[in-house]
């Protein structure tokens, strides 16, 4: 039995902090960049469903990958242990600045954003800052205080979500007429089809970023093997419902050219829904649920850079810890990038940019169920030796298998297709930071090997 098996973070905080992680800045903010490229309300919905049952497959795919390899890290130590430690080293590298530190940059922004419409005077460039530096200093005092954070501010995100839902609902109904615009057009599928719709997808599917969130602190969680994969398929499916949803609302509650291009869609829609008053008031609300994002990823991301550290003697001060077991240095030095791209960055390219080379590392980490099964038949073993050399006692398998890892690979793989060709230069730069830690992988590899 497995040192945290029976302490640490049980089913109901991970579920929390898959869906906190997933219902956060793109949900509350890419509607208004995919109405640049779709006009019609059943082809955005087709895309946010589309986008959740990507997202499940992933998930289910991934319950499979925690079971065998139960091992904080994400992608960082499933790449490491299925292909190679530099296809590790590159999966860490890009969890760091694109799986962690822009999506906590971009989630700030929509923060700020939020909190200036509800209250103006505001100052929306600092209080991003002072929003990340707050909730990364309570995440450096303990597990349990980690929790607790996590906990309230997910309670106070989903209670706001179910009153906003309540209220679309009662608006619809009100107006039945409204739901016509929901309905397919005759130029619905062209649009589903057309190379922008990728990036209408890229969007989505950042919107539902996050769903593998528990595997990279695996190894703080009770019963991890099983834990981790339930947290992943009950919280993205919690949140695919959310997703349909709430988006539905927003195009029938609001006119589409004033959510067209605009960043914080939710307080337009809620304007239109309860006025102006109530519209600020809710702006100020999705504000404090957006912590919730922020919190989820600042307790996660720190977790990767902290693998790095214990696998390689050259980053060795990333995976010092406190008496607590909080990998400070590596928190601080995902602040200090936090931070960085706050200061330099804008939205839609932080996203766009960040965004691809998180979609290839995830195929590589889907694609290593197919890997891992071969291996397991040839060998005749159930599943790989954890990382304390025992074996697991219990797997959990991918259902449906091999349709939810192939139906996932082939999506994402249109969507970086549609995007390279809609936006060939922040396509690019995704590839870029793909390359840069593969390029250094074999001087790093030379170095500690020298110094042994």
């Amino acid at each position: 039995m497995n040192k945290n098996d029976g302490q640490g973070i049980g089913l109901l905080t991970c579920i929390s902090l898959v869906t906190a992680t997933m219902v956060g800045t793109g949900v509350y903010t890419s509607l208004g960049f995919q109405l640049q490229d779709l006009s019609s309300g059943f082809s955005i919905l087709c895309i946010w469903a589309l986008g959740g049952l990507i997202s499940v497959c992933g998930a289910l795919s991934y319950a499979e990958l925690a079971s065998r390899i139960p091992r904080s890290g994400g992608e960082y130590t499933y790449l490491s242990q299925i292909y190679h430690p530099a296809i590790g080293f590159m999966a860490g590298f890009v969890s760091l600045i694109a799986g962690f530190a822009a999506p906590i940059a971009l989630s700030a922004m929509a923060f700020g954003t939020y909190l200036h419409a509800a209250w103006p005077g505001c100052p929306a460039k600092i209080v991003p800052v002072a929003a990340v530096f707050l909730i990364s200093f309570f995440h450096l005092q303990s597990l349990q205080t980690s929790s607790l954070i996590q906990n309230v501010t997910s309670g106070v995100k989903f209670l706001l979500l179910a009153t906003f839902l309540l209220i679309g609902v009662w608006s619809v109904a009100r107006h039945p007429e409204r739901a016509a615009l929901l309905m397919p057009r005759r130029d619905s599928l062209s649009e589903l089809l057309h190379p922008s719709s990728g990036i209408a997808l890229l969007f989505v599917l950042y919107a539902y970023s996050g769903w593998n969130a528990t595997t990279y602190l695996a190894g703080d969680v009770k019963d991890r093997s099983r834990t981790v994969g339930l947290s992943l398929v009950l919280g993205t499916l919690i949140v695919t419902l959310l997703y349909v949803m709430l988006n539905a609302i927003f195009l029938t509650v609001a006119p589409e050219n004033e959510m067209r291009g605009v960043l914080n869609v939710a307080s337009v829609a809620a304007s239109h829904l309860i006025g102006p008053i109530g519209g600020a008031l809710m702006s100020g609300l999705i504000a404090l649920g957006l912590l919730a994002s922020i919190s989820a990823m600042i307790w996660a991301g720190p977790r990767v850079t902290q693998k790095i550290g214990e696998d390689h003697p050259m980053f060795l001060k990333l995976a010092l810890t406190s008496k607590n077991g909080i990998p400070r240095r590596a928190t601080l030095l995902q602040l200090v990038l936090v931070i960085l791209l706050l200061s330099t960055g804008s939205f839609e390219s932080i996203l766009i940019c960040s965004q691809i080379p998180l979609l290839i590392c995830l195929i590589l980490g889907v694609s290593g169920v197919f890997l891992l099964r071969m291996r397991s038949r040839n060998s005749r073993e159930e599943s790989l030796a954890m990382g304390d050399g025992s074996k697991q006692k219990t797997l959990l398998r991918c259902p449906l298998y091999p349709l939810p890892p192939l139906l996932f690979i082939l999506c994402a793989l249109a969507g970086l297709a549609y995007s390279a060709i809609s936006k060939p230069l922040f396509a690019i730069c995704g590839v870029v930071i793909l390359l840069l830690p593969l390029a250094f992988y074999p001087w790093i590899a030379r170095k500690e090997a020298s110094c042994r």
